[in-house]
């Protein structure tokens, strides 16, 4: 009788540890991307959106010319520590406007970088001030921000005219095992209004005809974690519920019973 009451106990202790083990050890299964998507059939993506420029934007502005003297006076430059000069900005103000020296203030919300080095560059023609002006426009402070579940959380810089949601999502350093894939969301800030959306990158549709499918400066992309991460959190809050807890207790306990019916 004590020998069926030892392997009982012992087979509900070996049963017990496995449902503990295989739980703690279970995955999500919506960790794949676009697993809708189909081999070797095209997609229409969207038409490329490149960044424009918005208010509080800071621009690089540099005017090339072979008299150099003259290009100067269109070109800031601010004395370095060590004496030398180096580029300043032009900020975009809150009527989306930038004060070039001789050209006055020009008006450049809603343009791309080559837009504003075109209408500068045409400006300078048309009031005969350059003969053969070059100019480039390089973005100064261009953000986007992560959070949540991703490697990398924080503010990244923006470095070319488009950023889709998939290519930021991989430079911050991917989402984690534990990050949502189906409901990311974007928060979008315009003419002082604040808009949210929601991406599920496990379909395909729902990513490629997103509005936020191309990211702009300073868009937000907040990752939540899934329900193991929020379980886990709210276990390691409460000692009494993990785990480990219970399956030291348990491992005691049955120890005991063990010791007491040999």
């Amino acid at each position: 009788m004590k020998q069926l009451s030892k392997t009982s106990t012992a087979l509900i202790f070996l049963v017990f540890a496995c449902v503990v083990f295989f739980s703690s050890c279970k995955t999500p299964s919506d960790v794949v991307y676009l697993q809708d998507i189909q081999p070797n059939i095209s997609i229409a993506l969207q038409e490329a959106k490149s960044i424009t420029m918005k208010p509080g934007d800071k621009l690089d502005i540099v005017v090339y010319s072979r008299d150099q003297e003259l290009v100067k006076m269109f070109n800031l430059q601010s004395a370095s520590a060590g004496g030398s000069t180096e580029n300043s900005y032009y900020t975009v103000n809150k009527d989306g406007q930038i004060n070039m020296p001789i050209l006055g203030w020009i008006s450049v919300e809603g343009l791309t970088r080559l837009e504003v080095a075109d209408l500068i560059k045409y400006r300078l023609l048309a009031g005969k001030l350059l003969r053969d002006p070059s100019v480039t426009v390089e973005y100064a402070n261009m953000y986007y921000y992560m959070m949540g579940e991703v490697g990398s959380p924080g503010k990244h810089e923006i470095e070319r005219d488009q950023i889709t949601l998939l290519e930021a999502l991989s430079e911050a350093g991917d989402l984690t095992i534990q990050g949502r894939r189906d409901n990311i969301l974007v928060l979008r800030t315009v003419n002082g209004e604040q808009t949210p959306y929601r991406v599920d990158i496990t379909k395909m549709e729902d990513l490629y005809s997103s509005p936020v499918y191309y990211l702009q400066q300073n868009d937000l992309v907040y990752v939540e974690p899934n329900a193991m991460r929020i379980n886990q959190s709210r276990l390691n809050a409460n000692t009494l519920r993990t785990p480990g807890f219970w399956f030291s207790t348990t491992s005691f306990v049955l120890s005991l019973i063990l010791l007491l019916t040999r």
